[in-house]
């Protein structure tokens, strides 16, 4: 896709792990948006604590696009067991802003870019020798008044964005914008600008946006959705859900009066013993969650199952990582879509949200304790890397409005009024029995319940037809969460033939794929995905197309064999599979490349 000079291309910042680089980047990423210009920010670091390469990409797009990009345009590149690599993925054209001492010659000399070199180094060894430790972070903040002067950001954006970055600390800002000012001086007196990249504020684009990460919004979907309490035992990229929940609790889980938390936060000695202390709650009429990710799910098989069998309400938030095994912990996939979906031995389905957005995050954590209750089941919230530990810019999150729905909850004047009742009883034709809160002070309120083979009355079985009736009535509850779950978004037109299907963050690519596809002719309609069990809208839409392209972050189309398993057999050869799974965010080049050489491809006509 062509570059854009002005206000439409991509900043990559090469350093090591623990060097304290994120503050500066995020410093940089505030003040573009401060210009009015959308900005997406997308981090791609190691899993141990330091030493090792870390890459930030600031991703400027006037037209506001949210996806990664495949290709850079400006390195700033201060790690040396990187340059090579670096300077080698740098686009024709663009520009390189490196640590002074870094060789240009051979590999890393191209014809083709335009080099800004800068004594970081150097320059914070003489101006904050007496910084100690804080020399190298302070090191970072020189490159972003070197990237102010060359892109044209500023003075006075960029101490908004320091203000906005150090609340409550003028210290420091002062010393930080020192470090700012010393690389704007540099860059002024010593670095001619030789290539064509700017930022030219504008008007309108970011107005009443905010940065927040994903993990961010759904801590504070807990809060508003009614949570008290939360189990966990911290998993990248997950354990800052739990944190930051934590931190709201701190706030508005307190007792006006008396001071006291009315919350419940255990860390569990592992994930095993999170998830059973959440359905344990769950049990007790409390709504319980926790956060892990792969690994962790792996862990808590066995209570999915049992909250599943025995349906207790409880939320599990994965946000998503690389596996199989530990895999790479900080790379973002969407690899647990279909083991979430059937987490247990057995025939199990769980109801499964996929939030795509931060508002999204926080609406869907909010939505999955009524999910969970209503339905009597555990509810997965599928998150990922990407969304749960990257900065997006989102509206502001919006106040609940509507109360929570416990779902068919019993209390003792409901008991008193019936002959009898039955724990596992499908009195309404619909799958969910009703069921009554430990200590309704009733004596017909108490029933067994049981993870073991058991009937409507909730008694032990073993009878091989009240085995079956049981398992067909959670199907049947699972039918009745198909229109209770978030509906899939369509956009389309009619008289196109090929369509996208695609979920959680995958979406942003689509936007992105969509507008260049439409601008080489071809046309595509587009659903989004946004929970599973599957809308009765899925079946409709792919009969209306020719092709439909599956589009997701996993080596193996977990969503699309879970449509090759549930869509009626004459639909299925209409679905092909596109996959990315490099554990980097997905680009729109992932999405276009495969899907043109697809639609390109010479019909097959049989003689």
């Amino acid at each position: 896709m062509p570059a854009r000079a002005v206000n439409d291309f991509t900043i990559r910042v090469a350093t090591v792990n623990g060097s304290g680089s994120q503050s500066s980047n995020l410093v940089l990423t505030n003040a573009v948006a401060r210009l009015g210009i959308p900005v997406a920010p997308k981090n791609v670091f190691p899993s141990n604590i330091e030493g090792l390469p870390t890459w930030f990409d600031v991703r400027v797009s006037a037209l506001g696009y949210q996806c990664r990009a495949r290709d850079f345009d400006v390195l700033v590149a201060l790690n040396a067991a990187t340059w090579q690599q670096d300077v080698a993925g740098v686009k024709s054209g663009g520009a390189v802003i490196h640590e002074d001492v870094f060789p240009c010659k051979g590999d890393t000399f191209r014809e083709d870019l335009t080099y800004y070199p800068v004594p970081f180094t150097k320059l914070a060894k003489e101006q904050f020798a007496d910084k100690g430790d804080l020399r190298k972070y302070l090191m970072n903040m020189i490159y972003v008044g070197v990237v102010a002067q060359l892109l044209d950001i500023p003075l006075a954006t960029v101490e908004e964005s320091l203000r906005a970055q150090f609340r409550n600390k003028a210290s420091a800002v002062e010393l930080n914008m020192s470090a700012v000012n010393l690389g704007l001086e540099y860059a002024r007196e010593h670095l001619e600008k030789h290539d064509p990249f700017r930022l030219v504020p504008m008007n309108g684009k970011t107005d009443g946006l905010m940065f927040m990460e994903g993990n961010r919004a759904a801590a504070l979907g807990c809060v508003m959705g009614g949570c008290t309490v939360a189990a966990w035992y911290p998993i990248t990229p997950s354990s800052s859900l739990c944190e930051y929940f934590i931190q709201y609790c701190d706030r508005y889980r307190v007792d006006g009066e008396t001071g006291e938390r009315n919350v419940a936060i255990v860390q569990a000695e592992d994930e095993l013993a999170a998830a059973g202390i959440v359905f344990g709650a769950g049990w007790a009429g409390a709504r319980a969650m926790t956060s892990t990710s792969g690994p962790g799910i792996s862990l808590m098989a066995e209570y999915a199952g049992y909250g599943y069998f025995a349906e207790v309400p409880g939320v599990i938030f994965d946000v998503q990582r690389a596996g199989p095994s530990t895999g790479l912990p900080t790379r973002t996939m969407q690899a647990d879509v279909s083991f979430a979906y059937t987490l247990s031995h057995g025939d199990t389905k769980h109801i499964v949200l996929l939030p795509a957005t931060v508002a999204e995050a926080y609406e869907f954590a909010m939505e999955s304790f009524d999910l969970a209750e209503r339905f009597q089941t555990p509810v997965f919230v599928l998150s990922d890397l990407d969304l749960g530990m990257n900065a997006w810019l989102t509206p502001p999150l919006r106040y609940p409005e509507k109360p929570f729905n416990r779902g068919k909850v019993l209390g003792a004047d409901d008991l008193s009024s019936m002959k009898s009742w039955g724990r596992y009883r499908d009195v309404d034709k619909d799958g969910i029995a009703y069921r009554t809160l430990p200590g309704t002070k009733h004596p017909q309120a108490g029933f067994f319940t049981r993870g073991t083979g058991h009937d409507e009355e909730a008694r032990y079985s073993e009878m091989p037809e009240v085995w079956q009736r049981n398992l067909d009535r959670l199907v049947r509850k699972h039918d009745t969460a198909r229109a209770a779950v978030p509906a899939p978004v369509v956009e389309e037109k009619k008289g196109c033939k090929i369509a996208i299907l695609a979920y959680g963050t995958t979406h942003h690519a689509v936007v992105e794929a969509r507008d260049y596809l439409r601008e080489a002719g071809i046309e595509f309609n587009y659903m989004r995905l946004r929970a599973l069990p599957l809308s009765p809208e899925v079946a409709t839409f792919v009969k209306r197309h020719d092709r439909v392209y599956v589009v997701e972050q996993n080596r193996d189309g977990q969503l699309y064999g879970i449509l090759r398993t549930e869509l009626p057999t004459h639909l299925i050869g209409r679905l092909e599979s596109i996959r990315h799974y490099n554990g980097v965010p997905i680009d729109a080049r992932s999405v276009i490349d495969p899907l043109l050489e697809e639609e390109r491809r010479p019909a097959v006509v049989a003689e």
